[in-house]
């Protein structure tokens, strides 16, 4: 079993919530002193110029960060047109938060059924959705919930301009379900 493999793993997973000294030790059951080794061990192998990741000790808590340094070309990324487009996964992330906010990441992935932070981490990054406290559950997770660019973005003047989920659910059901954008191309064999 490595240990330096589990912990970046734990890491990568966590996001932006971060881990305590105390929930690598819970986690692996080590003691402090050989999670400071592991952490120390992971920080040396990120610090090398090949990786463009790093662990950072913020607010208390080890995260998994991006190099300073690459910073230009995030920014570059991130601001780039053809980025700006929003993926179904992004929409439903997006909904999820409009219309229950505020709400942690855990409730968000109950929701999908999936793990949304990266989703949500996207979010964050095009302005859509903000951390907004911290909530009383155990553990103070996160609370998210949509910005003021959000209303922009959809043309919206407030939260109460969202459409309503009843009236949601019957466009849905007035979908036909067989019709499509897509035709079908005739195979001329």
């Amino acid at each position: 079993m490595n240990k330096n493999a589990i912990l970046e793993g734990l890491l990568f997973v966590v996001g932006d919530e971060g881990l305590t000294l105390e929930d690598i030790c819970e986690n692996l059951a080590i003691e402090p002193a050989e999670a400071q080794q592991l952490l120390t061990n992971l920080q040396n192998e990120y610090n090398n110029e090949e990786h463009g990741l790093r662990i950072s000790l913020l607010g208390g808590k080890f995260k998994m960060t991006t190099k300073k340094e690459h910073k230009d070309y995030y920014q570059k990324l991130l601001t780039n047109p053809q980025n700006n487009i929003l993926s179904q996964a992004a929409l439903e992330t997006l909904a999820i938060i409009a219309y229950n906010q505020p709400i942690t990441r855990a409730e968000v992935d109950e929701a999908r059924g999936i793990a949304s932070i990266n989703m949500i981490r996207k979010l964050i990054a095009k302005d859509l959705v903000k951390v907004s406290g911290k909530s009383s559950l155990p553990g103070r997770p996160n609370l998210y919930r949509t910005t003021s660019f959000f209303l922009d973005y959809f043309g919206l003047n407030s939260l109460d301009d969202l459409p309503t989920l009843d009236a949601l659910q019957t466009i849905d059901k007035e979908t036909d379900l067989f019709s499509s954008n897509y035709k079908e191309i005739a195979n001329e064999d």
